[in-house]
Parts: structure tokens; C-alpha cells; sequence
């Protein structure tokens, strides 16, 4: 369940953050979140676009690490934590 907080009177929903990730093959993160939940998000949509193309190399893709709450790789690419919990598929497995 989405963490509530107050800012300045106003109630926001705030997502799990990222706690574990990893590479799988086919373009794939497996993911575990703050609460425990776990999942898959595809990359694949994403390796079209701009900074993004880099990821196509396996080998950079599999550079995967956590910071900040999130996923990024060395030269700066990330994703927003909300649009990974959002967009992942339930694994229930964990990494």
C-alpha cells in the first residue's frame, strides 16, 4: 500500500521506493520494492528513445543498480520510481 504524507495540509500518495534490482534477459528488470512486493518491468518500449538507446547494449543494460530509491546505469540513465511500481507486472518472486 502507497505511504501517505502530509505537505503543507495536503494528503500525497507516495509509491514504494526500489530496494533490489536486477537484469534479466530480453530487456527485463526484476524489482523489489520498500513493501516487499516484487515484479517485472519491461524495458523494451523505452530502447527507442533517446539516452535510453545505450540500453540495448546486454552488457550496459546488465549495469543495473539502485540509487536514490530507483533504478539507474552509469551514465545517467534512470527511471521514475512511481513509473516503475506503476508499470511493473506482479512477480510475487523475490529477486
Amino acid at each position: 500500500m502507497p505511504v501517505l504524507s502530509m505537505f503543507y495540509g495536503v494528503i500525497i500518495k507516495m509509491n514504494p521506493r526500489l530496494t533490489r534490482v536486477k537484469a534479466l534477459p530480453n530487456y527485463v528488470l526484476q524489482v523489489e520494492f520498500q513493501n516487499g512486493e516484487c515484479g517485472q518491468f519491461d524495458v523494451k518500449p523505452y530502447l527507442e528513445i533517446g539516452i535510453f538507446r545505450q540500453l540495448k547494449e546486454k552488457g550496459y543494460f546488465s549495469r543495473a543498480r539502485v540509487s536514490l530509491g530507483t533504478v539507474n546505469w552509469p551514465n545517467g540513465q534512470d527511471f521514475c520510481p512511481d513509473t516503475l511500481y506503476e508499470n511493473s507486472r506482479s512477480s510475487g518472486i523475490p529477486n
